[in-house]
């Protein structure tokens, strides 16, 4: 099929797809999680006080009831109502999600512009020590815990030298008009320093080890030898034309990162006492706050198949070879 036709067939399968998780989720958090009157109940909040609560949320109504005025919620842009909060969800978790793609999206974009460049020197200078300390030290970044790495840190550069700060994305107290008038300073860049350098040193491995492996593959292939014929430069061969074929894993896998970004490293969101959406996740859980817990995945699901569809497109401009055919690529 043309090209139309697959973006057409895409976005069906994902609004379809997407439904089926918005469905999941309000089936899941209800039918899973305590009732989140319980809490009040324990304070001693009477029977009848407890039915005015369960009335206000909605949670009074049958189940079927509940899904479709959730669903009709969800059409209308709006998340409901925060039990956890007592006010509406939308403006509290969009301040928490771009709280996390400010920590996230500079440590992805770090880790995914230097890890293919290492996976294309370890990839040139095959059976050198070169190789060898590389891939050890990538494997020993990837399977370091995320948290122990934060600590570390925390321990080196805020204990020890106590050159950056450990926990927050301002120094308290501060006042700010506007989220951009948060983040635009250099008191906030301070604070982003320790958190996004952990996540990015996290990241950085697993590009450069896909990206060496990948390359192996294709310097095999039938275009690299005839590159050589032609006398071209072992550079040019290996970053104009072995690369670029090489990246297509890369992309696949950068855009399952980005995706999954929106729900931020709640490991390190927690260790460096984040404001984000990871950490916010842990805190809709544990006080049963599940109309909070559906906004925060539904934005994850939603990036996840976004950013996937943004590869598809994106492999058709990286490899002229790729043809859209019926049922996929």
């Amino acid at each position: 099929m043309g090209k139309r036709k697959f973006i057409f067939r895409r976005l069906l399968q994902m609004v379809v797809t997407f439904l089926i998780i918005l469905t999941g989720l309000f089936f899941v958090f209800r039918l899973t999680l305590p009732d989140p009157t319980a809490a009040l109940v324990m304070e001693g909040l009477s029977a009848e006080a407890q039915a005015m609560v369960r009335a206000r949320f909605g949670l009074d109504r049958p189940l079927w009831q509940q899904y479709f005025i959730y669903l009709g919620n969800f059409f209308q842009g709006e998340f409901g109502m925060s039990f956890h909060y007592r006010s509406a969800i939308a403006p509290i978790v969009w301040e928490k999600l771009l709280n996390t793609l400010v920590l996230m999206f500079p440590a992805i974009i770090v880790s995914y512009s230097i890890g293919p460049l290492l996976g294309v020197i370890l990839s040139w200078r095959r059976g050198t020590r070169v190789e060898f300390s590389g891939i050890v030290g990538g494997l020993f970044l990837r399977s370091a815990p995320v948290f122990w790495t934060g600590m570390i840190f925390i321990m080196v550069f805020g204990i020890w030298l106590g050159i950056l700060p450990t926990s927050g994305m301002r120094t308290l107290p501060y006042e700010a008009a506007h989220f951009w008038d948060k983040i635009f300073t250099f008191d906030f860049l301070w604070h982003l320093m320790l958190p996004a350098f952990t996540i990015a040193i996290y990241y950085v491995a697993l590009p450069m080890l896909i990206m060496r492996n990948t390359m192996l593959e294709v310097m095999g292939e039938d275009f690299i030898e005839l590159c050589q014929a032609k006398g071209l430069n072992e550079r040019t061969i290996m970053y104009k034309h072995a690369a670029r074929n090489a990246l297509l894993p890369v992309v696949t896998q950068a855009a399952i990162t980005v995706g999954l970004a929106v729900g931020g490293q709640v490991v390190v969101e927690v260790v460096f006492s984040w404001p984000g959406l990871g950490r916010e996740i842990i805190q809709s859980v544990r006080t049963s706050d599940f109309p909070m817990a559906q906004a925060c995945f539904m934005l994850m699901a939603g990036m996840v198949m976004g950013m996937n569809f943004l590869a598809d497109l994106v492999y058709g401009y990286l490899d002229p070879r790729v043809v859209y055919q019926k049922g996929g690529k």
